[in-house]
């Protein structure tokens, strides 16, 4: 029985005497892996950038919108009617067991000056706990007091987006800008939070005291009102929890009986966030089957070019069985043949993937991840296609009868 290493000799010269067919055969295996690899990436950097974008959200969130209006038989949508106010955030902070923190938001766009420079920006209005809430840490500076909250103190934190486009480099903090030529003082940066889910920049903000935002910037229609309010649950399986108490508790203060609808919407943000997670892996493991059809016509390939070389080494293979050579050797010898073809298709292959990867980063600006799974995942199965594909071949060429073999021209 010919040994392991004698077979490869064999198998590798036999291989060298068609270098251009070898390339060739290879080329499917290249391609198949170069574009696995490539497209894991590609959804595995998306999914990526998605699970940022939800963790910049923060964690465990449910956000109440108010309800809608009906006139004339038109129904409008969530928030055409201020049904929420800062007494609503009060009682869920004091009722809802389930509720780790909340913050009411009144927001509204504004120019903001400083010096000769301006900028128009998101306002919120909200309390020191939206920075719990939204898990938002401060760069710099400090937050806002309760205490400040209830004197409609004229203080201001600033996202990195306003801070770069009116002091560029400079600390912002002590410094005094304008909102609506109202005077307010900067205590405070918060820290870079990229892109949300949606694609807003989340740093174009300026965070403010929700009275002083209601009282001096926006007012309201109503004493009190807030356009939404975000809840933070204790921990992910509190959310169901707390979202029901949240329903029982609002619709208690808003005297709404058994028969009518609520005045107010609840949503569970982190489950509509998880759900958009989920598609993205689907889809990233979509694209890595889909490129995983090349693998298998590189390797039918790699079949139809093994039975072409069973077909002209005929005479060969029968003088190599009559001087000996058993059904398994040559089996062996072509079985090597084509996992050698695919191993080294899928290895040059690699290096396609991963500079096809890098080449759409820097050039469409795709986010891409090359994990060292896909890597192994992608070289295995190249070598199992070799395995698969180049069976029949090898055992087709066993069962030649070796005389017939010899007479073969």
């Amino acid at each position: 029985m010919i040994s392991i290493p004698s077979a490869f000799k064999i198998s590798f010269r036999a291989l060298r005497v068609n270098k251009m067919r070898s390339v060739l055969t290879m080329l499917g295996m290249i391609i198949g892996v170069g574009a696995v690899i490539t497209m894991l990436a590609v959804g595995t950097g998306a999914s990526m950038k998605i699970a940022e974008q939800i963790s910049s959200m923060g964690s465990n969130l449910l956000i109440i919108l108010p309800g809608s209006s009906t006139s004339g038989g038109v129904r409008a949508g969530a928030g055409s009617v201020p049904t929420l106010s800062v007494s609503d955030y009060e009682a869920i902070l004091k009722e809802c067991t389930s509720v780790e923190d909340a913050a009411p938001i009144l927001n509204g766009i504004a120019q903001i000056v400083y010096s000769n420079q301006n900028w128009s920006t998101i306002v919120i209005g909200t309390t020191p706990g939206f920075l719990n809430v939204r898990d938002w840490p401060l760069d710099s500076g400090r937050a806002f007091t309760e205490q400040e909250v209830k004197t409609a103190a004229k203080v201001a934190l600033l996202g990195q987006t306003v801070a770069g486009n009116l002091f560029s480099d400079a600390n912002p903090v002590g410094q005094i800008i304008r909102i609506k030529n109202v005077p307010f003082i900067i205590i405070g940066t918060l820290s870079s939070k990229g892109q949300s889910t949606q694609g807003q920049d989340q740093d174009d903000t300026i965070l403010i005291p929700v009275t002083t935002a209601q009282k001096k910037i926006f007012g309201t229609a109503f004493p009190g009102m807030v356009r939404i309010i975000m809840v933070k649950a204790k921990s992910s399986d509190d959310l169901i929890r707390a979202e029901i108490q949240l329903n029982t508790l609002l619709r208690q203060r808003h005297h709404i009986s058994q028969k009518q609808d609520n005045d107010f919407t609840v949503r569970n943000l982190t489950q509509l966030m998880q759900t958009a997670e989920q598609s993205a892996k689907v889809m990233t493991l979509l694209l890595g089957a889909i490129a995983s059809v090349s693998l298998i016509v590189g390797g039918i390939g790699i079949m139809n070019i093994m039975l072409v070389s069973v077909t002209e080494r005929t005479r060969e293979i029968g003088i190599r069985m009559s001087v000996g050579a058993k059904t398994w050797d040559i089996r062996m010898q072509f079985i090597i043949e084509a996992v050698s073809l695919s191993l080294m298709g899928g290895a040059t292959g690699i290096i396609f993937g991963l500079a096809g990867s890098q080449m759409l980063t820097s050039l469409v600006g795709w986010p891409t991840i090359v994990s060292i799974l896909s890597i192994v995942l992608a070289f295995s199965f190249s070598g199992f296609v070799g395995i698969f594909f180049g069976f029949y071949p090898a055992y087709k060429a066993s069962l030649l009868d070796p005389i017939e073999a010899l007479r073969y021209e």
